[in-house]
């Protein structure tokens, strides 16, 4: 009986460390959130709600998706008894998406659970402020690249 061994990450480029600690974490909280009724896109549109409703078209855009994958968001949320979705009093052509107490009790829940999730990070405000700079700097890197 042969076994392997275990790889020696220290060896590994940061790029593939950042994209197999980003694929473990997305399964860790996807399993969290799916014990919820929720998905990760979910979540990010109730987060979004959390101020106040939005017609759909601002949502998706805020969020950063197309108007189809807010669509279907917003009806998995309506039926999970997250959202409701009702004329626009200003344009009767749009609706508004709105937090319901549910959708807010189970955004809070969300919440409240990423710490225990993500404990093995510590309280290292230094790792975050991390990440919030490699993403605005990739971000910014993005903008200013020409589309080929």
């Amino acid at each position: 009986m042969s076994t392997t061994p275990e790889p020696d990450l220290s060896t590994w480029p940061t790029g593939r460390l950042l994209a197999v600690a980003a694929r473990l974490v997305e399964h860790r909280w996807a399993a969290v959130l799916d014990g919820m009724g929720l998905t990760h896109a979910g979540l990010i549109a109730l987060h979004t709600l959390r101020d106040g409703p939005l017609p759909q078209r601002t949502l998706a855009r805020r969020c950063q998706v197309t108007d189809q994958t807010m669509s279907r968001t917003l009806d998995r949320l309506a039926k999970a008894g997250f959202v409701t979705r009702t004329p626009d009093p200003a344009d009767a052509r749009r609706h508004l998406t709105r937090l319901t107490a549910r959708g807010r009790a189970v955004h809070e829940q969300a919440v409240r659970a990423e710490p225990a999730l993500l404990g093995v990070l510590g309280e290292d405000d230094t790792f975050r402020a991390g990440l919030l700079d490699v993403i605005t700097r990739l971000s910014a890197d993005d903008r200013d690249q020409p589309v080929t």
